[in-house]
This record gives C-alpha cells, structure tokens and sequence, in this order.
C-alpha cells in the first residue's frame, strides 16, 4: 500500500523560513516523481513544486520561484521542501503526491498524480 506522510507544517511569520518533509512508503521510491501541491479552501488545487524520480528535473510554480527548494533523498524515501521568505499567501494545506508512473514526469498537473498525502497545514502569519 502506498503512503506518503507529511510533516513540518505549522506557523510562521512573514519573511519565515520553514520545512515540510514527506515520508513515502509502500512502492519503489526512487523509480518515481514526486510532487508537492497546496490548496486553499475555495480554490483549486496548484503544483508547488515536482522532481523527477533521478532528483535531476525540478519544477517550481511561479509564486514560489527562488524562494521555495525541493530535493529528494532516494535512499531515505523522503522528499522535502524547504520554504524560505514565506509570504502571507503561502498559507495553505500543502500534500505531497506521487506521480501516476514509474519513470515519467515530473509534471505540474493534477490529474498525472495517483497518491497523496493526508497534507499539513502552513500558516504564514504576524
């Protein structure tokens, strides 16, 4: 059984820096992208950032470029993101997904993502 658990949410404030981590278990982890996503209550939900199962690729949405790093430790079956110069907005359930392939990816679409977390709250807040 697939399952990917996330840790590190919590509050911080603005200007912040804080770190999420997903622990993956129950398939090959290395033979997969890895994804991590947020969803505010009423809006859909967007990919932060994904990396390719070699931890080569890494894609990072927009508001987020140069502020947020995501890496992969393939022999720990983790992924981590590490969010620096936390805005207000940041604040948001963020989930880690697996991609629905092994091999494939990364992408920034939903839909292409079969696995998720329970997800982890993050407030950026003063």
């Amino acid at each position: 059984e697939v399952q990917l658990v996330e840790s590190g949410g919590g509050l911080v404030q603005p200007g912040g820096s804080l770190r999420l981590s997903c622990a993956a278990s129950g398939f090959p982890f290395s033979n997969y992208a890895m994804g991590w996503f947020r969803r505010a209550p009423g809006k859909e939900r967007e990919c932060v950032a994904s990396i390719a199962w070699t931890g080569i690729t890494e894609y990072y949405g927009e508001s987020v470029t140069g502020r947020f790093t995501m890496f992969r430790d393939n022999a720990k079956s983790t992924i981590t993101l590490q969010m620096n110069s936390m805005k207000t907005e940041d604040t948001d359930v963020y989930y880690c997904a697996r991609i629905n392939r092994a091999f494939g990816g990364p992408t920034v679409k939903v839909d292409d993502y079969d696995s998720w977390g329970q997800g982890t709250q993050v407030t950026v807040s003063s």
